[in-house]
């Protein structure tokens, strides 16, 4: 079996990804972090998340993000289930995020996005069955 470990992001602003991702996540911790270079620039890093699995932060990030209404090459977004998503929303929502769109309305599952501090766009599903062909429906 093959599972998703994690992801590695470039920020601008460790205490700022991790001020979004904290309210998303409570249950996870910091598991680590350090200093180093990439490629001659100076960077600090940490890694948020649980036992198996995590975030790594790194803060040597320069621009903008993508332009997620464009069609640019990159990361578009990237999801994550959770059995609350109104908890989700709750708690995101008392750290100062709003909802940046919701999902389509399905009978079988929610979702909503968000916009995290460098842009990157984080979908929160909450499915509302167990049985694979109505969670993974394409025709709604």
């Amino acid at each position: 079996m093959i599972h998703l470990e994690h992801i590695n992001l470039v920020v601008t602003d460790i205490d700022a990804a991790l001020n979004f991702y904290r309210a998303a996540f409570p249950h996870w911790s910091l598991r680590g972090g350090g200093e180093g270079s990439w490629y001659g620039k100076p960077r600090n890093w940490v890694h948020f998340g649980d036992d198996y699995q995590y975030l790594a932060f790194n803060d040597d990030g320069e621009g903008e993000n993508r332009d997620l209404s464009g069609h640019q090459v990159g990361l578009a977004h990237f999801a994550f289930v959770t059995q609350d998503l109104d908890g989700v929303i709750a708690r995101l929502g008392k750290a100062g995020f709003e909802v940046d769109k919701a999902g389509q309305d399905d009978p079988f599952r929610r979702n909503v996005y968000f916009i995290d501090p460098d842009g990157y766009e984080v979908e929160f599903v909450q499915y509302l069955s167990d049985l694979p062909l109505q969670r993974n429906r394409y025709d709604a």
